[in-house]
């Protein structure tokens, strides 16, 4: 058996077994080594009857002393009951609809059982447990749990792995020897065999170890390979160090803060190091990172460059196209805006002037990177929430120039132990300080039976002229989950707040259509706006007052302070009201976050203890490809240990080209996959 074999290959693996497996993502012997498993049974020890707890799962032998049938039934379906003893004490045994099992057992045979014990009515009973005769199957060992798809068993996994185990040796050793000892790491095959079916707690420990080392370096190596092959033979454009920014620096009108003044300086080193720059801007809403972005599109247009800037949606091009026309006017420089709406007239003199030269920073939205979009001299590329945008589309808008310097900036907040790994490929910097005099947002948790008050509340702002955003979690009402609708939410707004223009916005709605209503409630032609997590990143309302977030408990931490960050622009007092519907521990957890803190790198490492990096952000958005074993959060000394090794890695071979790194050349690409922009 070989690891390129087909799973058809298993005994007992059909057309409908294949298709199974498949949806699982399982399609070779090789595939089915590297599914893990979620969890494990510890069947190895017997409990007594009289010791056990509830919800500790457990393994019992006991003999069976009745066997009985609901006299009720549901259609052909009845209730099972088996009562069930050891020398300890007596339980019962319930398999709900499952008669058909009666046949399975015998009274006075002993049989093994593994489940959760629970009490009810006074009474301890398992329910639904695993079961088989004493000392036969799979009653005793570790066992592992794995993942299913409908029309799979965990029997026939388990059997399948086995089998497919005797192909782990061909997987063989890809890391050099040394790198093995210093890190006290065990062999590949020694670490599948006990991660699928380990004979003790430390063997297990030993596999997990290896295995996360592996995934963790494949990524480390892989994005310090990526930054190397981005700037390898690439001479960087030197901006004049003649040009200085401190004319536009002194023309603000206001002092930088003391971060924007650092992130600034690295900006202005990059420009002139000779290296091409790329460059990852991070900062809390509001902590100015535009203007840096600003005063290095100045240093290029100065130096004789072109520069663009990349936003996602075609309202938030607009306002900083409006916002940069107005700063750089006043220094003779021009500033164009393409976008996909844009007649074709118009956008064919936009086009014309750009070859020309005469627009020497043009803003837009993805519309930038087609074709037919030329620059005279392109050397500098801004990009705005860069995580919205794939790395194809990055990659295509840095060819428009000839090695032009990338500067790419983000409000979402990431967390610090996780910024180097989710951005490896770029330089960081953080502006982690407010400009003075920006508003703290009052933020207060509410349960439903506060609902009415919060919206006469609102209706208070309205009257002052304000507006107010209304978020929801889903787009129509959910007939299982207790949530409140967008759709809902507009209707009922729509009838409570009289004499006030009301609109509803939402993912599924045509771009043209989304960025009407936005410019409209810019414009203050809408008063409410009822939406779902669209408005998530979206543009500046300085008269937008209240957030009100409905079912806060169905979002996560750091995505309630980026829908938090959408008021509070203006010079009037703003608001977050979290209404919780069914709060658990959890969201309680995160509402008093919430209400203590406003810094959002504080939230976002809240989040990470909360919730781990999983849920926090889908990685793919990121650019960085899911991991099976490795927890970014949980494996952080792993982590660091790793990091060591990658930098001594690309560091004796910056590109993987030796053959003593070309095992780990292939996992960086298997691992990465079409996602690895540089492609090694």
């Amino acid at each position: 058996m070989q690891l390129k074999d087909p799973v058809s290959v298993l005994k007992g693996v059909g057309p409908k077994k294949q298709a199974a497996l498949k949806r699982l993502g399982i399609e070779t012997i090789g595939d089915f080594l590297m599914f893990f498993p979620r969890e494990y049974q510890d069947r190895r020890s017997i409990c007594p009857i009289s010791q056990l707890k509830q919800e500790q799962p457990v393994r019992v032998r006991a003999e069976v002393e009745l066997v009985v049938k609901d006299p009720y039934r549901r259609g052909r379906r009845q209730n099972l009951r088996l009562l069930v003893k050891d020398p300890t004490g007596k339980l019962e045994i319930v398999f709900f609809q499952a008669g058909y099992l009666a046949d399975s057992f015998k009274i006075g045979t002993v049989y093994d059982f593994y489940g959760k014990p629970t009490v009810n009515r006074g009474r301890m009973q398992m329910l639904h447990p695993d079961f088989s005769k004493q000392e036969q199957g799979e009653s005793s060992g570790i066992l592992p749990v794995y993942p299913l798809a409908a029309g799979l068993t965990q029997k026939e996994m388990r059997g399948w792995q086995k089998t497919a185990l005797s192909a782990a040796g061909e997987i063989g050793e890809y890391l050099p020897a040394d790198l093995v000892s210093r890190n006290r790491l065990c062999s590949l095959e020694y670490a599948i065999a006990n991660v699928h079916f380990p004979e003790d707690r430390k063997p297990l420990l030993q596999g997990k170890y290896r295995l996360i080392f592996d995934e963790l370096l494949a990524l480390q190596t892989g994005l310090l390979a990526a930054k190397n092959a981005s700037s390898s033979g690439k001479k960087g454009i030197v901006f004049s160090p003649g040009e200085k920014a401190e004319a536009y620096i002194m023309g603000l009108g206001y002092q930088l803060t003391s971060a924007q003044k650092r992130v600034t300086e690295e900006i202005l080193s990059d420009l002139s190091s000779g290296n091409v720059m790329n460059r990852l801007v991070q900062g809390d809403v509001g902590s100015g990172k535009t203007v840096v972005a600003e005063i290095a599109l100045y240093k290029a247009v100065k130096s004789g460059f072109q520069g663009v800037m990349m936003a996602p949606t075609e309202i938030l091009a607009k306002q900083h196209y409006s916002g940069l026309s107005k700063s750089f006017a006043s220094h003779g420089i021009k500033v164009g805006l393409l976008t996909g709406s844009m007649g074709s007239k118009e956008k064919r003199e936009t086009l014309r002037e750009l070859a020309e030269g005469r627009i020497q920073i043009l803003v837009g939205t993805h519309a930038i990177i087609q074709p037919d979009v030329v620059f005279h001299k392109l050397g500098l590329v801004v990009t705005d929430e860069q995580h919205r945008f794939g790395v194809n589309q990055r990659t295509a808008l840095s060819e428009k120039g000839e090695n032009p310097h990338v500067l790419v900036m983000t409000a979402t907040p990431i967390p610090r132990t996780l910024a180097v790994i989710l951005y490896g490929d770029l330089d960081i910097s953080i502006i982690d300080e407010l400009p003075p005099g920006r508003q703290k947002i009052t933020t207060r948790a509410i349960d439903q039976s506060q609902r009415n008050a919060c919206y006469d509340f609102v209706e208070k702002e309205l009257q002052k002229g304000r507006q107010a955003y209304v978020v929801a979690p889903l787009i129509d009402e959910s007939e299982t989950l207790d949530v409140k609708s967008a759709e809902e939410l507009y209707q009922e707004l729509s009838g409570r707040f009289k004499g006030v223009q009301t609109a509803l916005l939402h993912g599924a709605m045509k771009q043209q259509e989304k960025d009407g209503i936005m410019e409209r409630f810019y414009n203050n032609e809408i008063q409410v706006l009822v939406s779902t997590v669209v408005i998530e990143v979206g543009i500046n309302v300085p008269n937008a007052t209240v957030m009100v977030i409905e079912n806060a408990e169905r979002f996560g931490l750091a995505q309630l302070h980026q829908l938090r960050g959408r008021v509070g622009r203006g010079s009037h007092r703003s608001y977050c009201v979290l209404i919780s519907h069914n709060p658990s521990e959890i969201a309680q957890q995160r509402a008093q976050i919430m209400a203590e803190s406003q810094d959002g790198f504080y939230i976002a490492e809240q989040d990470l203890k909360l919730r781990g990096p999983g849920e926090i952000f889908g990685t793919r958005q990121h650019g960085v490809p899911d991991l099976l074993l490795a927890d970014l959060a949980k494996h952080i000394k792993i982590l660091n240990d790793v990091k060591q090794e990658a930098q001594r890695i690309t560091e004796e071979d910056p590109l993987l080209e030796s053959e003593t790194y070309s095992g780990l050349r292939r996992r960086v690409i298997k691992l990465f996959g079409e996602d690895f922009s540089l492609r090694l």
